[in-house]
């Protein structure tokens, strides 16, 4: 390596007491690495009732463990105890120290996704499905440590650059024994770097923990709060309207009108405008106008002016996105947001004289209407719903004021949801801000 290169293998933000220390080192992953075997059990073969060993599976990585791996607190499943582990040599448990990194992912934000496993709990585990497994082989990165560098930018933009494939994208251990690995040769200096993100980890954990809290909370008292299946009066009811009676039974046209979105043509798009509500932008239960973005030209909010969408407007996905048993694909429109499009398959839900916009959109959310909702064809995974389903949907809704009263309430509950939310979106991106300085950041890396 170059002078110029070892140079610049020093991060912009280093803790004072290393400031004049020698730059980071660059080696090859295959001199501080060696890959063990993983098995390849699918999901039908796990559970998480019994056994004796348990089973990292790739879409795990993806989707729910945490950098620092610690099996105390992750939920991880067992191996079927029908399944021979007989040939699983003792070097293909997992130890603490390893790497486990998931070797295919449909996405290249997530190809080569990597969890450090710093505590086992006395447990045996294996690395699974669509995994590389990792063990040093020297001891140069202490536990605690590796797992935020390669979550550094510095690490991930090799492993990309070395990801494989069209549909799904893979990384081979060939591939991956080919990276440079850069690190501090102090061990003090790594120790510093990992206390200092783990600490922000574990403030993100706490208040993503408080996040689910608050959810699980609200949705415990909607089911108070609207009447369960076979009843027209709810458990939960505010003093005043204890003698009101019993709710109305209808169906959703009764509350609200639907209007889809119009087929608008490929032609048409063009690269700044008026922008277009595609389904992708209706996602986990937010308006994500980031998501593959589409513009329309300004005149067009003339000619379709009946497919314009304002703040506070509710939208609902139509098609594909109700794989979960949540509300992810109604969404409120926040008051932030410009003049924009329907597009085709997104239905714009209006509001009635007689319904309370704050409580059509609790409705929707409702265990009732999902459930009822779930029950139609074309209410599964891929969903397929018409404008006239959707209005025949069976509801139960109260007076007006008792309408007003429910959306007060559970608006306030997303509003703590929502504010906690944003909590935790600014922990990540002060956690990414720190990353990119407390790690090298350099076009290429030599060994």
């Amino acid at each position: 390596m170059s002078k110029q290169e070892k140079k610049d293998l020093v991060p912009t933000l280093r803790f004072p007491c290393f400031r004049e220390m020698e730059p980071w080192i660059s080696e090859p992953f295959d001199k501080i690495y060696d890959l063990k075997v993983t098995n390849s059990l699918p999901r039908d073969k796990l559970n998480y009732e019994e056994g004796s060993v348990k089973n990292i599976h790739y879409g795990d990585i993806h989707t729910k463990f945490s950098t620092s791996f610690n099996l105390k607190k992750e939920s991880v499943p067992f191996i079927n105890p029908s399944v021979s582990l007989e040939k699983i040599k003792l070097e293909s448990y997992c130890q603490e120290g390893d790497m486990v990194f998931a070797d295919a992912s449909e996405d290249m934000e997530d190809i080569g996704k990597s969890i450090e496993l710093v505590n086992l709990n006395g447990e045996k585990l294996l690395a699974g499905l669509h995994t590389l497994l990792a063990r040093q082989t020297n001891d140069k990165l202490i536990k605690g440590f590796a797992g935020h560098l390669f979550k550094s930018g510095l690490m991930r933009k090799q492993i990309q650059k070395e990801a494989q494939g069209a549909k799904v994208l893979g990384i081979s251990a060939g591939r991956i024994s080919s990276l440079n690995v850069v690190y501090p040769s102090i061990d003090n200096e790594q120790q510093k770097i990992a206390d200092c993100l783990s600490s922000i980890d574990e403030l993100i954990t706490a208040h993503t923990q408080k996040h689910e809290v608050l959810k699980t909370h609200k949705k415990g008292l909607m089911q108070q709060l609207f009447p369960p299946e076979g009843e027209t009066v709810p458990k939960l009811r505010f003093p005043e309207f204890r003698d009101a009676g019993e709710w109305e039974e209808g169906v959703i046209s009764d509350l609200a009108n639907g209007v889809m979105g119009n087929a608008f043509k490929s032609v048409d798009f063009i690269e700044d405008g008026i922008q277009l509500v595609r389904m992708g932008n209706l996602y986990q239960g937010e308006l994500q106008l980031n998501r593959t973005p589409v513009y329309l030209p300004k005149h067009f909010n003339e000619e379709y002016s009946r497919f314009l969408v304002k703040p506070f407007d509710i939208l609902m996905s139509m098609t594909g996105t109700m794989g979960k048993r949540d509300y992810g694909f109604i969404v409120q429109l926040p008051e932030s947001c410009e003049q924009l499009l329907l597009n085709q398959r997104v239905l714009k839900i209006v509001h009635k004289a007689k319904c309370v916009k704050g409580f059509l959109l609790q409705l929707l959310k409702s265990e009732s209407l999902l459930n009822e909702l779930y029950s139609l064809p074309g209410g599964t995974k891929q969903a397929n719903l018409s404008v006239q389903q959707f209005k025949g949907l069976k509801a139960k809704f109260p007076e007006p004021k008792e309408q007003q009263k429910i959306a007060d309430f559970l608006s306030s509950i997303d509003v703590l949801i929502t504010e906690q939310s944003q909590k935790i979106v600014s922990l990540k991106a002060h956690k990414k801000g720190l990353m990119q300085q407390l790690f090298p950041v350099t076009d290429e890396v030599g060994a």
